[in-house]
This record gives C-alpha cells, sequence and structure tokens, in this order.
C-alpha cells in the first residue's frame, strides 16, 4: 500500500498527476474565464450599443438617400464581442421622472392655476432613438420637459373652472397630444405626466379682488386681503 502510494509521488507518475490536474483545470476553469471576455449580456433594464474604438457603429438604413443611419443596438440576451476589437456601451432604459417646474397657467374662464407635475419616461431600445439619447445631441430631459410643459399649457387654456381635472383624466391628455412630438425629437418613450399640486395664484385672487363687483355682492376674506393690498400698492 505504502509502495503504490509513494509510486504516484515519484518521477514519472507525479509528472502525469500535474500534467492532468492542470489540463482539467485549464478545461473548468480558465477557458471560461477567457469565453466571458468574448461575450456581453443584456437585461431587461439594459440595453447595449455596439461600440468600435469607443465610438458607436454607425449601420446604413436602406433605402435613404440622404446618407442616415442608425446604431448597432443588442435586444436582451447574450451575444458574442469577437473580434475583441469590438465591445458594448450599456445604456440604462429603466422608467425615470422629471419634475417640470412650477408654472402659473391661465385656464379660459380666466383663473389662474399654480401647477407643479411631473412626467415619467423611459429611453426607447431602437437604433435612431438611442443615437439621440446617447450621442448628446440635446438634453433629453430639458427637451422633453419643455415639450410636455407646452402641451400642459394649451390643455390648461382650454379649461373652464377654478379646478383642473384629474389625473386620469389630464394625464392621457397630455401624453396623446405630445407623445409623438416627445419620441421624434427626444427619442424617449413619455409614459405618463403626473400633475402633483394645484392652487389658485396670489395674481388671480388680487385680479378678483379689484374687479368691480355686482351690485349686493359681497367680498370673500380672500378678496378683501387682496383689496388692502391693491390699495397699499396704489398708494406707493
Amino acid at each position: 500500500m505504502l509502495d503504490a502510494i509513494s509510486g504516484l509521488f515519484s518521477g514519472n507518475a507525479l509528472s502525469v498527476l500535474v500534467k492532468t490536474s492542470g489540463a482539467a483545470l485549464t478545461l473548468l476553469v480558465v477557458i471560461p474565464a477567457l469565453m466571458k471576455l468574448f461575450l456581453v449580456t443584456v437585461d431587461e433594464g439594459s440595453a447595449a450599443i455596439r461600440t468600435r474604438n469607443g465610438k458607436p457603429i454607425i449601420r446604413r438604413v436602406r433605402g435613404s438617400d440622404d446618407g442616415r443611419g442608425e446604431v448597432v443596438v443588442l435586444r436582451p440576451g447574450t451575444h458574442g464581442a469577437f473580434p475583441i476589437l469590438y465591445w458594448y456601451r450599456m445604456v440604462d432604459v429603466r422608467a425615470r421622472s422629471t419634475d417640470l417646474p412650477a408654472r402659473s397657467l391661465t385656464a379660459a374662464s380666466g383663473h389662474q392655476h399654480l401647477v407643479h407635475a411631473s412626467f415619467d419616461w423611459r429611453p426607447i431600445v431602437s437604433g435612431h432613438d438611442l443615437r439621440v439619447l446617447e450621442l448628446d445631441v440635446l438634453n433629453v430631459k430639458e427637451r422633453a420637459g419643455n415639450i410636455v410643459g407646452a402641451a400642459l399649457r394649451d390643455l390648461v387654456h382650454e379649461l373652464d373652472g377654478a379646478v383642473l381635472p384629474p389625473n386620469d383624466v389630464l394625464s392621457p391628455r397630455i401624453v396623446a397630444a405630445c407623445t409623438e412630438l416627445v419620441r421624434r425629437e427626444c427619442g424617449v418613450e413619455l409614459l405618463r405626466v403626473i400633475v402633483t399640486g394645484d392652487a389658485l395664484t396670489d395674481g388671480y385672487l388680487l385680479s378678483q379682488a379689484v374687479a368691480p363687483l355686482a351690485p349686493g355682492a359681497e367680498r370673500s376674506h380672500w378678496g378683501a386681503a387682496a383689496a388692502v393690498l391693491a390699495d397699499r400698492l396704489s398708494s406707493v
């Protein structure tokens, strides 16, 4: 028994054992690790732009006469990255939210609303849209915010009354009004618009206070206070 064990660690037997172990280690560990260098996995929350030497690979659009092209974008899944001079830039395509600045909007009846709103959006996984987003042709959030804000303003201008409609009515109308423009100009998908605040502005209260009253009508406490403020301002 001892002779058999000692024979395993002698001369030729030890050499064969080392070679066999090294081959098994290479087959099980080294080769899979090297193969990972030539693979990229894209999940549902991200997309990948195929790049060469740090620049996106532009593919010519068939049927275009103006030389337009689009970036090669990879869908979710595992893709081979061979040869080694090709690699991929990962892009987060999860939904995100952007706040709009508070805006004083005037309705059709003359009421002024101080509106706080935000909108949810996400990049679209397509060559043209990600090209606009990733090459920083424009500030996506700022441009999309301007478009959504303009649609919100135009919609409020058409409303009557001192109270804005609820979000489940207002949001689909705003999205329908500007979603195509947001996609074309910014390369992102507009998901929803959320109005988070709505209050009458001081400007509206002041205008109501200085307006002539009908015979027998009484001023509210807000109107009385605004009238006092208007008198003070007129005396300055």
